[in-house]
């Protein structure tokens, strides 16, 4: 009997131990908590107690040359539902699949599930919204937001770009400079019960946020319009597949027009801008709109022609391998080793000097210059020039250059490539290296961005560009002017030519890859004044129907561009008197 009290009073001393410790450990533990995570926990009951809402930032603008707006913004809302404040879910979702226009069954879906917060539609005009507010529905929270717009709608648009339903850039501009143009949110405390329910008439905690930059670009309205009248018209013309243009200032980079034609509406860029009869799925719409949305000027590459005699002919001067004097024969071909290769002119044009081989865009010509500038000497000059590399351009998605490694050049390489075959650059770095050539041997690098400017109008940021000097010598330059605008005035490119203006430029037929497959890309290179370039521009039409020599169908484009331009630029005419001078009138 002793034995067993003695050893239930073990077993409940045992008891009153774990009793005692596992008080002293809760009561540890709540001293632990109420001392040193008080302020931990208290931010988080708040938290529970508050609801967050963003409000959107403002994006900024993008001007024009002229401070013309190319993309602002439009006042839309948010509609949106809070599940635990719905107090009649049927009247809610009858009202808003009406008003905009959604399905029931997705409106249930949304109103139904329980969640702090659910989206129902973004992007919603301020009229609609504003009328949806009017039926007072619990639960219903709608709030201000902003659509970007584009006022041209279809002007420069692979460009400027656009923005995705939460006001970031996607391609373009838009998200080149999107760092500067986002802006910063700002948001919206609203005080809540424990059940998440807002309690009305409590004070809101505001953030408010911070319009985005505006953004001030080289690129001009006018021109571009006049840019892309041009190339709709020969587009048509021709049937062509595409017509590419950009017109630049030779001596710094700024870009006037860049066209991409056809175009397509930044206001409504999902919506294809062809026809299509077939039902397409995701993956072919998305291919279809990639291509849309491409900027072939920057980011498709393809073999210049004769446009790239200008490369060669600076390359040979540079090296002092010829002589604007020097005499060549022509019988129409060229044989290099094995390889029989044809001038344009099959009957050919016999014996002729240099400056009239540019002029008659000769191939055997510039054969015979490439073999003695040697494929080294060749492209030391590329290099120069900056064909080896990107432009640098301030728009995403740009290629680069496609050659021969120097050791696989040999004789018909060098041949091809001298009058531009077997070479695949975009059009943009051959602009960028016949802006080299016109404007004293400075290396440019082509630009849209001009300056950075806050919302309240003050000045953020210059962009500036790297330039080169002295790639080429201001001889070679000079020589290069003179011989080009022989083109226009006597040669392949007079249908470039304008009464009353100095043009220069050059004029290509490159035929595309499979060779024989009966299509081409007709182009021309021009510029003006010829004695001091203020505006140099390029323009290819894509497999045109019937004619297409470049001479013949592209130079007129850019004629048209500039009886447009040079004018609007202040650049006056120029006539020639009886002893051959030229005066300013």
């Amino acid at each position: 009997m002793a034995r067993n009290k003695t050893f239930n009073r073990k077993n409940l001393t045992f008891l009153l131990v774990i009793v005692l410790v596992g008080t002293l450990s809760l009561m540890g533990r709540l001293a632990y908590l109420m001392i040193f995570k008080a302020e931990h926990y208290g931010i988080m009951a708040k938290e529970i107690h508050e609801r967050e809402r963003p409000i959107k930032a403002e994006r900024g603008t993008i001007y024009d040359a002229n401070g013309i707006e190319l993309a602002n913004n439009k006042p839309v809302c948010t509609i949106s539902v809070i599940h635990s404040q719905i107090e009649e879910p049927e009247k809610v979702i009858e009202i808003l699949a009406k008003e905009l226009g959604l399905s029931t069954e997705t409106v249930r879906k949304r109103v139904e599930k329980v969640s702090s917060i659910e989206r129902i539609r973004s992007n919603v005009d301020k009229e609609l919204a504003d009328q949806i507010r009017e039926y007072d529905l619990a639960g219903v929270m709608i709030d201000e937001d902003y659509k970007r717009y584009y006022p041209y709608e279809t002007l420069a648009s692979k460009v400027i770009g656009f923005t995705g339903s939460d006001n970031q850039g996607i391609i373009g501009l838009e998200v080149e400079y999107d760092k500067y143009l986002a802006g910063i949110d700002g948001t919206i405390l609203t005080l809540t019960t424990a059940r998440g329910v807002e309690i009305k008439n409590a004070a809101e905690d505001r953030v408010e946020p911070v319009a985005g930059n505006d953004l001030y670009l080289s690129l001009d309205v006018n021109i571009q319009k006049y840019a892309e009248q041009a190339a709709k018209k020969v587009y048509e013309a021709k049937q062509a597949k595409n017509v590419k243009l950009i017109a630049l200032n030779p001596q710094n980079g700024e870009i006037y027009a860049m066209v991409n034609y056809p175009e397509f509406n930044l206001n409504d860029p999902f919506t294809l801008n062809t026809e299509i009869n077939v039902t397409l799925s995701d993956s072919e719409k998305n291919n279809l709109l990639n291509n849309m949305w491409r900027n072939g000027c920057i980011s498709d590459t393809y073999e210049p022609g004769s446009t790239f005699k200008i490369v060669t002919a600076t390359a040979a001067l540079e090296e002092k391998v010829v002589k604007l004097t020097d005499t060549f024969n022509c019988p129409g071909y060229k044989i290099v080793e094995d390889r029989k290769i044809r001038c344009h002119k099959t009957a050919g044009h016999g014996t002729e000097t240099f400056v009239e081989g540019i002029q008659n865009s000769c191939n055997p010509v510039f054969m015979e210059v490439g073999a003695r500038v040697g494929a080294e000497n060749m492209y030391k000059n590329y290099k120069k020039l900056g064909l080896f590399q990107k432009t640098g351009i301030d728009v995403p998605g740009e290629a680069n250059s496609i050659t021969h490694k120097l050791e696989n050049v040999k004789a018909v390489e060098l041949a091809t490539m001298s009058f531009g075959q077997g070479i695949s650059i975009t059009p943009l770095q051959l602009l960028v290296a016949a802006s080299a050539v016109v404007n004293g041997g400075t290396r440019i690098t082509p630009h849209f961005g001009v300056k950075i400017v806050s919302a309240d109008g003050q000045y953020v940021k210059k962009l500036t560009y790297r330039e080169k000097s002295n790639v080429i010598t201001k001889e070679t330059s000079d020589t290069m002017k003179m011989l080009l605008e022989s083109v226009v005035a006597e040669g392949s490119g007079n249908k470039a030519y304008l009464p009353g203006f100095r043009i220069g430029g050059k004029t290509a037929t490159s035929e595309k890859l499979p060779r024989r497959s009966n299509k081409y890309i007709s182009s021309f290179i021009g510029f003006a004044p010829a004695d001091d370039p203020q505006i140099m521009a390029i323009v290819l039409i894509d497999e045109p129907v019937g004619i297409y020599y470049g001479g013949t169908i592209a130079a007129p484009v850019i004629a048209d561009l500039f009886s447009n331009v040079l004018p609007y630029m202040g650049i006056e005419e120029q006539y020639v008197g009886e002893d051959g001078a030229t005066d300013n009138q």
